[in-house]
């Protein structure tokens, strides 16, 4: 497990007259700060990681049976939410959280100018490809391909990928089991991350073109980076700082 980083020091309050305790207070309370981390196998890889930058949520974080979406933490003015990996980036690109984990793959397709990713956190390897059946991809070349028709939910990154080669391609739109989608006659071809490939053998696929390299990024809301910069780049240190440990 990466070496544990101290937690951020409380801020300090300010000092007080008797004629303005109250605004004192109130602005004494720091804002709350909204970190969104995707469901499914990359927590699991992102959880070692939040205990090394000293935040720690709450127990239902970590039981499975809570159906919870929202958590606080250790830090008062710091909560954790859980949603679907291609949310995270819509919700840091809107301001609803200021800090997230996401794979580059999202933001490949999304490609929002909103979200600034400062860094690779170094989990989450895995890759985003083109397959085929074993059966067609035997006597294909893809070098003579004019046109394709692709299953996948990344339909933007598929388009630049095979756009820069003058292939068109027409994407429908899945959200999950894109390896059915050639088996049922929906297409020849999907686009979809493989890690082992072991899901396209036991559907009858084979990887015939690779696309991009996929990691888990740390995620910044270029707003709240500016007006809050001193404590959102201590966050980003506090990451780096582990990350580097970790390599």
């Amino acid at each position: 497990m990466p070496a544990a980083v101290p937690p951020p020091p409380a801020p300090t309050p300010p000092v007080s007259t008797p004629g303005h305790a109250h605004a004192a207070a109130v602005s004494a309370a720091p804002e709350r700060l909204t970190l969104a981390l995707p469901k499914g196998r990359i927590l699991d890889e992102v959880r070692p990681l939040l205990t090394a930058v000293g935040l720690e949520p709450e127990a239902a974080f970590d039981d499975p049976k809570s159906r919870a979406l929202r958590f606080a933490t250790n830090l008062p003015h710091v909560e954790i939410i859980r949603v679907r990996s291609f949310d995270v980036a819509t919700f840091v690109a809107f301001g609803a959280a200021q800090l997230g984990v996401c794979g580059n793959d999202v933001l490949m397709e999304f490609d929002y100018p909103e979200i600034y990713a400062p860094l690779d956190l170094g989990i989450g390897h895995c890759r985003l490809a083109v397959a085929e059946p074993v059966a067609e991809a035997q006597g294909d070349d893809p070098s003579r391909w004019s046109h394709v028709r692709v299953a996948t939910k990344y339909p933007e990154v598929t388009r630049r990928h095979f756009a820069r080669r003058g292939v068109q391609a027409e994407c429908i739109k899945l959200n999950g089991a894109m390896e059915l989608a050639p088996s049922l006659g929906l297409c020849q071809r999907i686009v979809d991350l493989v890690s082992s490939g072991a899901t396209l053998k036991a559907n009858g696929l084979v990887e015939i073109e690779h696309i991009a390299d996929v990691t888990s990024r740390l995620i910044v809301n270029r707003a709240a980076f500016k007006t809050r910069h001193p404590e959102i780049q201590d966050w980003i240190n506090r990451f780096t700082e582990v990350v580097s440990h970790a390599a």
